[in-house]
């Protein structure tokens, strides 16, 4: 990121550039490199070690989609589990049901989540403060090997599974068994599982 504008490749072979009006932050926290932006085409954006996780003009789309179909799956989801989920949109998706009593949030990187409190109000609209919501700055597999707690719907939003990234050790068959075990009866489990895009699809087609 230097100068007014970003560039960043698709697994696809493109590349998309961004002409920046302003950086609000950019530094690196104790597990990635962040950085909010205003930009002229998508308003403004979050990237983590250089890749983009969502833009104000389109961010609703992705969010919508991850948390809506799994709530509506269960009958009457009370208790949420929200892995990752820094921007706080997640968590906001899910406080739009009025049948959820609680809803815990875990994700172990506090200074990014502070920064999203701070430049990414559009993204989570107050959901922060709403009472139901318990914030737990920790690594989420060791809190669900700990927890006895169980949850009608589990979002897992983190970022890719880069070696050596925050998310890598919630990409396994060992982290889904453990989720799948603080899931209630008729429980349901949405997760991020990388980009929509056919051209990064295709490889993974029967």
């Amino acid at each position: 990121m230097s100068g007014l504008s970003l560039e960043f490749s698709k697994r696809s072979g493109e590349v998309i550039r961004l002409d920046l009006r302003r950086v609000l932050a950019a530094r690196r926290t104790a597990y990635q490199q962040l950085e909010i932006v205003d930009t002229a085409s998508f308003g403004r954006a979050l990237f983590l070690d250089g890749k983009v996780q969502s833009a104000e003009l389109d961010e609703f789309v992705y969010h919508e989609a991850l948390v809506q179909p799994a709530m509506a799956l269960h009958p009457r989801p009370e208790r949420v589990l929200v892995i990752g989920g820094g921007e706080g949109a997640t968590l906001r998706e899910a406080l739009r049901h009025p049948t959820v009593k609680r809803a815990v949030m875990v994700d172990i990187d506090a200074e990014a989540v502070a920064a999203c409190r701070e430049y990414l109000p559009a993204w989570h609209q107050g959901a922060f403060a709403d009472p139901r919501v318990e914030l737990l700055h920790r690594d989420a597999r060791g809190y669900l090997e700990e927890t006895s707690e169980l949850f009608d719907v589990i979002i897992v939003d983190v970022t890719d599974p880069l070696a050596g990234g925050p998310a890598y050790r919630l990409f396994t068959q060992e982290f889904y068994r453990l989720a799948r075990g603080h899931l209630g009866a008729a429980g349901a489990i949405a997760v991020q599982a990388e980009s929509a895009d056919l051209g990064v699809l295709e490889p993974h087609l029967a």
